[in-house]
């Protein structure tokens, strides 16, 4: 039977192409792989990624309308770290460009939220090792006490792994 293997990259609509990737740039390490078209289509690719490119971004323009939460449509894209230190660092940087929207605390995984300059919310989540997961859920976010017990601790290949029964 044929099933996709994981999500190889997400394309996103922005009115400025360049400026989000400067944000992406910023905020999540992201790097510039090609910019066609003087900033009409800009690609970027996660530090260690296979990808020629994980994140596109292509300009609308300054008068694009943004995204109406409650419609149709993607909710939010998520981006893995491999530590709980990591997602420490984002969260600054988020705070930093007043986009940090929220944290949740998913049992299996730790998470913030986030929007970019256009108002296109993304998480940014770091996945509890499995062996520690708990069921799914939303609870707040005691970011400092996830620190004081799992700094260090690294789950990002863990995580890519296939379960297997």
């Amino acid at each position: 039977m044929a099933t996709v293997q994981r999500l190889n990259h997400a394309v996103l609509w922005v009115r400025d192409a360049t400026g989000a990737a400067q944000f992406y740039c910023d905020v999540l390490g992201f790097e510039i792989e090609d910019n066609l078209g003087g900033g009409q289509a800009i690609f970027l690719h996660a530090p260690g990624s296979g990808n020629h490119h994980d994140l596109g971004l292509f300009s609308r323009g300054a008068d694009a309308l943004a995204p109406q939460r409650g419609s149709l449509g993607l909710y939010h894209l998520a981006w893995q770290v491999d530590t709980i230190d990591e997602l420490v660092v984002i969260q600054e940087r988020l705070r930093e460009r007043n986009a940090l929207v929220g944290a949740s605390d998913h049992g299996m995984s730790k998470s913030l939220y986030a929007h970019d300059p256009d108002g296109i919310e993304f998480e940014v989540v770091w996945m509890v090792p499995r062996a520690s997961w708990e069921a799914n859920k939303t609870a707040p976010l005691d970011l400092a006490a996830e620190v004081r017990r799992w700094s260090g601790t690294e789950t990002a290949a863990e995580s890519s792994q296939r379960i297997t029964a």
